[in-house]
Protein backbone atom coordinates (compact mmCIF):
# COMPACT_ATOMS: atom_id res chain seq x y z
CA UNK A 1 0.00 0.00 0.00
CA UNK A 2 1.29 3.73 -1.16
CA UNK A 3 -0.14 6.80 0.04
CA UNK A 4 1.37 10.62 -0.49
CA UNK A 5 1.68 12.81 2.51
CA UNK A 6 2.67 16.12 1.21
CA UNK A 7 5.65 15.14 -1.37
CA UNK A 8 6.59 11.80 0.72
CA UNK A 9 5.15 8.52 -0.23
CA UNK A 10 4.43 6.30 3.13
CA UNK A 11 4.73 2.73 1.84
CA UNK A 12 3.53 -0.35 3.52
CA UNK A 13 5.10 -3.63 2.50
CA UNK A 14 5.87 -7.05 3.77
CA UNK A 15 9.75 -8.00 3.78
CA UNK A 16 12.31 -8.61 5.15
CA UNK A 17 13.69 -4.84 6.77
CA UNK A 18 17.65 -5.97 6.60
CA UNK A 19 16.79 -6.05 2.70
CA UNK A 20 15.62 -2.52 2.88
CA UNK A 21 17.36 -0.43 -0.09
CA UNK A 22 16.40 2.67 1.42
CA UNK A 23 19.23 4.83 2.87
CA UNK A 24 18.42 4.13 6.32
CA UNK A 25 16.75 1.51 8.04
CA UNK A 26 15.54 1.41 12.17
CA UNK A 27 16.33 -1.00 14.58
CA UNK A 28 14.10 -2.43 17.53
CA UNK A 29 16.75 -1.83 19.78
CA UNK A 30 16.83 -2.96 22.83
CA UNK A 31 18.40 0.10 26.01
CA UNK A 32 22.06 -2.39 25.56
CA UNK A 33 22.07 -1.89 21.33
CA UNK A 34 24.73 -4.90 21.69
CA UNK A 35 21.78 -7.00 19.57
CA UNK A 36 19.43 -9.09 20.76
CA UNK A 37 16.57 -11.27 18.99
CA UNK A 38 14.53 -9.86 16.15
CA UNK A 39 15.14 -7.12 14.61
CA UNK A 40 17.97 -6.37 16.27
CA UNK A 41 19.73 -9.59 15.94
CA UNK A 42 19.15 -10.02 12.49
CA UNK A 43 20.43 -6.39 11.46
CA UNK A 44 23.54 -6.90 13.65
CA UNK A 45 23.68 -10.76 12.29
CA UNK A 46 23.43 -9.42 8.76
CA UNK A 47 25.11 -5.60 9.22
CA UNK A 48 28.55 -7.18 10.18
CA UNK A 49 30.63 -5.98 13.32
CA UNK A 50 31.04 -2.57 12.64
CA UNK A 51 27.92 -2.14 13.61
CA UNK A 52 28.14 -3.17 17.24
CA UNK A 53 31.99 -1.21 17.35
CA UNK A 54 30.19 1.82 16.70
CA UNK A 55 27.53 0.94 18.82
CA UNK A 56 29.83 -0.04 22.04
CA UNK A 57 31.32 3.63 21.36
CA UNK A 58 28.11 5.19 21.49
CA UNK A 59 27.36 3.52 24.98
CA UNK A 60 30.81 4.35 26.18
CA UNK A 61 30.59 8.13 25.38
CA UNK A 62 26.74 9.00 25.46
CA UNK A 63 24.38 6.34 26.82
CA UNK A 64 26.81 4.42 29.55
CA UNK A 65 23.50 3.15 31.05
CA UNK A 66 21.60 2.66 27.94
CA UNK A 67 19.99 3.99 25.45
CA UNK A 68 16.58 5.48 27.10
CA UNK A 69 13.33 4.48 25.46
CA UNK A 70 11.98 6.72 22.82
CA UNK A 71 15.50 7.74 21.61
CA UNK A 72 17.31 7.23 18.93
CA UNK A 73 21.37 7.13 17.84
CA UNK A 74 22.63 6.24 14.27
CA UNK A 75 25.54 4.08 12.86
CA UNK A 76 26.90 2.78 9.67
CA UNK A 77 24.73 -0.29 8.15
CA UNK A 78 27.85 -1.87 7.85
CA UNK A 79 27.21 -4.83 5.11
CA UNK A 80 23.91 -4.24 5.20
CA UNK A 81 22.06 -1.91 1.53
CA UNK A 82 21.00 0.60 3.91
CA UNK A 83 23.59 2.85 4.40
CA UNK A 84 22.64 3.88 8.45
CA UNK A 85 21.01 1.80 11.14
CA UNK A 86 18.66 4.38 13.57
CA UNK A 87 18.79 2.45 16.81
CA UNK A 88 15.77 3.04 18.96
CA UNK A 89 13.90 1.47 21.93
CA UNK A 90 10.64 0.93 22.18
CA UNK A 91 8.28 -0.11 25.36
CA UNK A 92 8.06 -3.17 27.11
CA UNK A 93 4.52 -4.24 27.78
CA UNK A 94 2.68 -6.60 29.31
CA UNK A 95 -1.06 -5.95 28.43
CA UNK A 96 -2.28 -2.81 26.90
CA UNK A 97 0.25 -0.18 26.43
CA UNK A 98 -0.16 2.45 29.50
CA UNK A 99 -0.48 6.57 28.55
CA UNK A 100 3.08 5.84 29.18
CA UNK A 101 4.30 3.34 26.76
CA UNK A 102 2.33 5.05 23.68
CA UNK A 103 4.13 8.23 24.45
CA UNK A 104 7.18 6.17 24.38
CA UNK A 105 6.38 4.60 21.12
CA UNK A 106 5.67 7.75 19.35
CA UNK A 107 8.71 9.00 20.88
CA UNK A 108 10.72 6.07 19.19
CA UNK A 109 8.96 6.95 15.92
CA UNK A 110 9.74 10.48 15.79
CA UNK A 111 13.25 10.53 17.18
CA UNK A 112 14.48 8.32 14.64
CA UNK A 113 12.80 10.63 12.13
CA UNK A 114 14.40 13.79 13.73
CA UNK A 115 17.42 11.92 13.30
CA UNK A 116 17.31 11.29 9.91
CA UNK A 117 16.49 15.07 9.08
CA UNK A 118 19.66 15.87 10.75
CA UNK A 119 21.82 13.41 8.69
CA UNK A 120 19.96 14.37 5.56
CA UNK A 121 18.74 11.49 5.15
CA UNK A 122 15.47 10.80 2.33
CA UNK A 123 14.66 7.91 2.96
CA UNK A 124 13.62 5.24 6.03
CA UNK A 125 12.22 1.56 6.61
CA UNK A 126 11.26 1.01 10.13
CA UNK A 127 9.75 -2.41 11.38
CA UNK A 128 6.60 -2.74 14.04
CA UNK A 129 8.71 -1.54 16.79
CA UNK A 130 7.80 -3.37 20.15
CA UNK A 131 5.37 -5.67 18.89
CA UNK A 132 7.61 -8.77 18.94
CA UNK A 133 9.62 -9.48 21.77
CA UNK A 134 7.93 -6.45 23.90
CA UNK A 135 4.92 -8.12 22.84
CA UNK A 136 2.86 -4.47 22.86
CA UNK A 137 -0.51 -5.01 21.10
CA UNK A 138 0.30 -4.51 17.61
CA UNK A 139 -3.44 -2.78 16.62
CA UNK A 140 -2.25 0.02 19.27
CA UNK A 141 1.20 0.23 17.98
CA UNK A 142 0.43 0.29 14.29
CA UNK A 143 -2.27 3.49 15.22
CA UNK A 144 0.39 5.02 17.27
CA UNK A 145 3.22 4.82 14.82
CA UNK A 146 1.08 5.65 11.50
CA UNK A 147 0.07 8.69 13.34
CA UNK A 148 3.39 9.59 14.54
CA UNK A 149 5.14 9.19 11.34
CA UNK A 150 2.31 11.19 9.59
CA UNK A 151 2.10 13.71 11.96
CA UNK A 152 5.55 14.40 11.87
CA UNK A 153 5.64 14.18 7.77
CA UNK A 154 2.78 17.03 8.35
CA UNK A 155 5.39 18.75 10.64
CA UNK A 156 8.33 18.57 8.20
CA UNK A 157 7.14 18.75 4.82
CA UNK A 158 9.24 18.14 1.23
CA UNK A 159 11.95 16.62 3.95
CA UNK A 160 11.72 13.08 3.04
CA UNK A 161 11.27 11.13 -0.08
CA UNK A 162 10.01 7.82 1.56
CA UNK A 163 9.19 6.39 4.74
CA UNK A 164 8.37 2.44 4.45
CA UNK A 165 7.56 0.38 7.00
CA UNK A 166 8.82 -3.05 6.49
CA UNK A 167 6.68 -5.64 7.93
CA UNK A 168 7.66 -9.07 8.99
CA UNK A 169 4.43 -10.77 8.22
CA UNK A 170 1.17 -10.52 5.97
CA UNK A 171 -0.99 -10.66 9.57
CA UNK A 172 0.59 -7.67 10.72
CA UNK A 173 0.88 -5.49 7.08
CA UNK A 174 -2.65 -6.53 7.29
CA UNK A 175 -3.33 -4.47 10.83
CA UNK A 176 -0.87 -1.79 9.56
CA UNK A 177 -2.81 -1.22 6.38
CA UNK A 178 -6.30 -1.61 8.35
CA UNK A 179 -4.99 1.00 10.64
CA UNK A 180 -3.86 3.53 8.22
CA UNK A 181 -6.62 3.55 5.96
CA UNK A 182 -8.54 4.45 9.59
CA UNK A 183 -6.39 7.28 10.25
CA UNK A 184 -6.94 8.61 6.83
CA UNK A 185 -10.24 8.63 6.65
CA UNK A 186 -10.82 10.06 10.28
CA UNK A 187 -8.25 12.49 8.51
CA UNK A 188 -10.90 13.49 5.36
CA UNK A 189 -13.61 13.61 8.09
CA UNK A 190 -12.43 16.16 9.92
Amino acid sequence: MEVKIGSTKLILTIGDITESETESIVNAANSTCMGGAGVDGAIHSKGGPQILQECIKIRKTLYPDGLPPGEAVITTGGNLKAKYVIHTVGPICNGPLTKHQKQILKNAYQNSLKLALEKNIKSISFPSISTGAYRCDVKVASKIALKAVIDFLKQNPNKLDLVAFVLFTPEIYQVYKTSLEEILNANIND
